[in-house]
């Protein structure tokens, strides 16, 4: 058979829908298609359709296939046969089609993952690798396990810590290349509900600038806040910030911002002193590691790296295909 020389991978979270062709091996992207087809609204749309439960899978898939033909467009170059590595909401409740957690612990080398092969169709011409998510007793993830695979973590005996923000922030403990513990923080639906329905919202106006002098300060006022004062009386400071004219609408989104994320690192174990890994998009990155040096903890671990989301993502995937590729469940094929 040929070399593989290109992989899709698609990231389809909850609310949105990512699909990149990826050059195999130096994960180089050659195309990308987005949209807000997120796992939730193409479940409310197969249920308005009325389409009895076979049909499901077949009815994602068509969604895959549309954005398949933008980047065959996009390439130029026909891609049947091309595998596609899915991870993310998709093989949840809402997503095309349900999987079981994998228990915890998990290799982080990705070799005990579940996953399960969709063979290329008439009707969808793709081989789909589907990942599923990872569950403790009382916590899951989905997603996040790939993007701990991509991190390649050495398997040290010192404790790690796997640091991933989001609507629901991640934290994995990793002991010997396994993960071993999980807690899962709603920091940023909280601060979705709050600054968007709460009394709040009238308070607080959306900035992309965090690294301005007065949003970079509101953001530090918000994060010392939180080990100070109790979360509810301060979350209502927001409020009386902007009637007293003390911040301005953006200055007090980043003081918001601080005031959770800082009490999100308030759990940070006491004696952890291992290396922390962070990893997800730079626009929640940049003030996690600003929390964690102002709280000093940046100066009591091991280090503390960074990763973008779709770094680590793309290597995760690839290293899941490389494994199924190797177990032969996927043919080595080509796309020129």
């Amino acid at each position: 058979m040929a070399e593989l020389t290109h992989f899709l991978s698609c990231d389809w979270g909850t609310s949105s829908f990512r699909l990149k062709l990826v050059e195999w091996p130096g994960l180089r992207v050659v195309a990308t298609s987005t949209s807000d087809e997120g796992n939730a609204a193409t479940f409310k749309q197969w249920q308005q359709a009325g389409q009895p439960p076979e049909r499901r899978l077949g009815f994602y898939l068509s969604i895959l296939h549309r954005h398949v033909q933008k980047l065959e467009a996009e390439f130029g170059h026909p891609l049947a046969g091309t595998p596609v590595v899915v991870s993310g909401m998709a093989s949840s409740t809402v997503g095309m089609l349900e999987l079981p957690y994998k228990d915890f612990p998990f290799a982080t080398d990705g070799t005990d993952l579940t996953t399960k092969l969709l063979p290329a169709t008439a009707e969808f011409s793709h081989p789909v690798l589907l990942i599923s998510g990872v569950k403790t007793p009382d916590d899951v993830m989905r997603g996040e396990e790939v993007q701990l695979v991509g991190c390649h973590l050495p398997a040290t005996a010192e404790d790690q810590l796997f640091l991933h923000p989001g609507t629901h922030a991640k934290h994995v403990t990793v002991r010997r290349g396994q993960a071993v513990a999980l807690q899962t923080y709603m920091t940023g639906e909280f601060f979705a509900l709050l600054s968007q329905q709460s009394i709040l919202a009238a308070a607080v106006e959306k900035a992309d600038d965090f690294q301005a002098p007065a949003h970079r300060q509101a953001f530090e006022q918000g994060v010392r806040t939180s080990q100070d004062i109790n979360l509810l009386h301060a979350a209502f400071l927001v409020r009386t910030n902007q009637l007293f004219d003390k911040l301005s609408k953006s200055e007090n989104f980043y003081y918001l911002s601080g005031l959770l994320i800082g009490y999100e690192l308030s759990s940070f174990p006491a004696d952890f002193t291992g290396a922390v890994v962070l990893a997800g998009e730079e626009a929640l990155v940049q003030p996690y590691e600003a929390a964690l040096a102002l709280l000093g903890l940046t100066g009591r671990v091991a280090s503390v790296t960074t990763h973008g989301a779709e770094e680590v993502t793309l290597r995760g995937q690839a290293v899941v295909l490389r494994r199924a590729l190797g177990a032969g469940q996927l043919p080595s094929v080509t796309t020129s």
